[in-house]
């Protein structure tokens, strides 16, 4: 990249005031330094940005790092890992926030519906806060009733996480350790957000030093119309054929159910309001969406996991993951208690989650795949979120 060097800046001494040089100067690097990040995003390449965001009780500092490849517009936070805004245009190229949130730190540090956050060590429930492991009886804090929930009291959606920028994103590490809310091992876990071509894309990356279960997510809320709007018109599709069934308190009870002919299938598109309050056992229980699906294709690579649409703005929201399954959540949980951004009250089915994962309550299902690692294995899985505009 060339610098540009103005000419009349080089004024010899005694010409005009110290003070009216200084002044030109700091307006045309100004100038030039907007003229840089504009053509950086004209180019296609993402500016990376950090401010200070507050500070955790502790005193330690929190900071929020601004990604912009041009098209997308991602806010991200040390603490929990948070994607605290995501703006994204409509299909006139009007941007809005499509992720729900709050305006301040404040408002993230009790953060009941663990928005945006990275979660962990065990995204979803546990049942009865316990698993057992090479023989051994392992308690995990109970947060959600009988059972335990994303990780425990205190998971990885509030810790303040280590930064390294990136030239197109960030790298978070934080470090477990061992009985971490009683899970064994210590864990060194690394967490990749890259923006580009409007693609945000997160990668999880974590070893052991003894046998342990993990399983991560982002746990971002949706609204591709905008926050602070309800998502029944929101069509989606997920590449599944078969779910998880859960009995009362949202635990798997092992079997593995075909979506053909419930209101579960979604390989072909239909709204979220379409069949959500249907007659149906489990959307009662889950007073809506709140299930894990199972991907027909996952493995090594990426595949896409499910498809959103937004009809009235035109966005599309494209999930591709290597993780084997998807959580649909429909914010049934938000009950108005919660007021986010813009002074936007949260309610019910304001918001659906897609969070890639292995199955709920893994440990204490055989059948179901693995979610143990043990060390000199890695663990290692990818998401993009990737955002889009048209019809469908």
């Amino acid at each position: 990249m060339r610098v540009a060097v103005f000419a009349e800046d080089a004024i010899p001494y005694g010409g005009e005031p110290d003070s009216m040089r200084l002044n030109k100067v700091v307006s045309r690097i100004a100038i030039f330094a907007s003229v840089v990040i504009l053509t950086t995003m004209l180019q296609g390449k993402t500016n990376v940005t950090k401010q200070a965001f507050g500070h955790t009780a502790d005193g330690a500092p929190v900071d929020i790092y601004t990604l912009n490849d041009g098209k997308v517009e991602a806010r991200i936070t040390n603490y929990g890992g948070i994607i605290v805004s995501l703006r994204t245009p409509d299909r006139n190229g009007k941007p809005a926030d499509i992720v729900l949130g709050y305006d301040s730190f404040d408002g993230y540090i009790a953060n009941p519906a663990y928005f945006g956050a990275i979660i962990g060590r065990y995204a979803n429930r546990i049942a009865h806060g316990t698993f057992q492991l090479d023989g051994k009886t392992y308690s995990i804090p109970k947060n959600n009733g009988d059972n335990s929930l994303h990780g425990g009291i205190r998971g990885f959606d509030k810790a303040v996480w280590d930064v390294r920028q990136l030239k197109d994103g960030i790298e978070l590490t934080h470090v477990s350790k061992d009985g971490d809310q009683g899970f064994p091992g210590t864990l060194t876990l690394k967490v990749t957000y890259t923006l580009n071509g409007g693609a945000l894309r997160i990668e999880y990356l974590a070893t052991t030093d003894k046998d342990t279960v993990l399983n991560l997510t982002n746990h971002s809320y949706f609204n591709l119309a905008g926050e602070g709007n309800e998502i029944l018109g929101h069509v989606v599709k997920i590449n599944a054929s078969k779910f998880t069934p859960v009995d009362s308190n949202l635990i798997p009870t092992g079997d593995l159910k075909p979506v053909e002919g419930t209101p579960f299938d979604f390989r072909s598109p239909h709204t979220v309001g379409e069949r959500i309050d249907a007659n149906n056992e489990q959307l009662k229980l889950g007073l809506g969406y709140d299930h894990n699906f199972v991907l027909d294709h996952s493995g090594k690579t990426l595949v896409e996991a499910a498809e959103v649409y937004e009809p009235t703005t035109g966005r599309i929201l494209r999930v591709l993951t290597n993780q084997p399954a998807v959580q649909l959540y429909t914010g049934n949980h938000l009950d108005g208690t919660i007021t986010g951004k813009q002074g936007h009250v949260y309610k019910p089915r304001f918001a659906l989650c897609l969070e890639t994962q292995h199955f709920p309550d893994s440990p204490n299902h055989p059948s179901f795949p693995t979610t143990e690692l043990k060390p000199g294995q890695k663990f290692n899985t990818v998401t993009v979120f990737e955002f889009s505009t048209g019809s469908r």
